[in-house]
């Protein structure tokens, strides 16, 4: 009797060790498809990569398409209340709310996606994680491949943007299109593939990599490529619930940042980079005409989206920030990282 006794005692003790105790889920809430290459490519792998890391103590669940309910512009209300533990985002789907992530945004002054989702980093731990990003953790900052113009009509010159009724991914791309004389309408991802259908837009202002998993290319034919630095990229996050990350053990805190950070961002991006060349292919073989504008042509849209980048500054001086600074070191941090 007394060993049965010391017996049962043992497996009670068991079931609360440290071992059980340190055990957890965390819910990942995101947007896109599962065949999104975010989704598959990005971040899947992560995850994987944490649950092994940790021998199965960590669980990370991913509910893509906004399965937990809401729109894509909740999801960062969703992380900070605590309705979830991580979330994948644009900060630009919530204007006003991450000001200096815009920096990145701006016309024509990206180059290479991995290099700059690495400088993206950089300055997001020296300006943005007391500020933008003071009320979660930040895990991933990364941009996708070039911006292009997916239209219904051709796109050979600067004047055939007239009238054009595009989506904008964010504040900085909207005034950026109103800029070359299209009109601009703010539209998540999801919801293009509808807009196009019912003829509520004309196109769209998006990377290759995704055009694919949301039809783009069965619903518009003509597609705008830019040489040399993109005409914008949009700034991503990859977040955790402030508290949620602080309550973990210290050695589950430490795998979550081994597999987060610099060396991750920049995987990301240059993995968004290289999808843009399948999807691009793929819109081709469709019978899909892709024009590369010259380089003269192009300096022509560089000079019209100048006032984007004075309206950017001016915009931040009344928010309080100094803007000429922060792009200043954002392009400092560009050439050092080849982006």
């Amino acid at each position: 009797m007394l060993a049965r006794l010391i017996a049962a005692v043992a497996v009670t003790l068991g079931m609360f060790s440290p071992a059980r105790a340190q055990e957890v889920t965390l819910r990942l809430h995101e947007f896109l498809p599962l065949n999104s290459v975010v989704s598959a490519e990005i971040i899947d792998p992560w995850a994987g990569r944490i649950e092994a890391a940790s021998g199965g103590r960590i669980k990370i669940e991913i509910f893509p398409s906004m399965q937990l309910g809401g729109k894509p512009a909740d999801l960062v209300d969703q992380l900070v209340d605590g309705v979830v533990d991580i979330v994948w985002t644009l900060p630009g789907y919530t204007p006003g709310r991450f000001p200096r992530t815009e920096v990145f945004e701006l016309p024509f002054l990206v180059a290479d996606a991995e290099s700059a989702s690495r400088a993206y980093w950089e300055i997001a731990q020296s300006d943005m994680i007391a500020t933008d990003f003071k009320d979660m953790q930040i895990l991933g900052t990364w941009v996708h491949g070039p911006g292009v113009v997916h239209s219904s009509r051709p796109v050979l010159r600067l004047e055939d943007m007239a009238g054009l009724k595009l989506r904008a991914p964010s504040r900085i791309t909207a005034q950026l299109l109103e800029g070359l004389g299209a009109v601009a309408l703010g539209m998540a991802v999801p919801a293009v593939p509808e807009a196009l259908s019912r003829g509520v837009i004309d196109g769209a202002l998006m990377p290759w990599e995704i055009t694919s998993s949301i039809r783009v290319p069965e619903l518009v034919h003509n597609h705008t490529e830019f040489p040399g630095r993109a005409i914008y990229v949009a700034t991503f996050i990859l977040a955790m619930n402030k508290e949620r990350y602080a309550g973990l053990p210290d050695d589950l805190r430490a795998i979550i940042d081994a597999e987060s950070g610099a060396d991750f961002s920049a995987r990301a991006g240059r993995t968004l980079a290289l999808a843009d060349v399948p999807m691009r292919i793929d819109a081709l073989a469709m019978g899909n005409a892709v024009t590369v504008l010259d380089v003269a042509e192009a300096a022509r849209w560089q000079a019209a989206a100048g006032p984007v980048v004075a309206g950017w500054n001016a915009s931040m001086t009344a928010a309080g920030i100094d803007g000429a600074d922060l792009l200043e070191r954002a392009q400092a941090a560009l050439v050092a990282q080849g982006g």
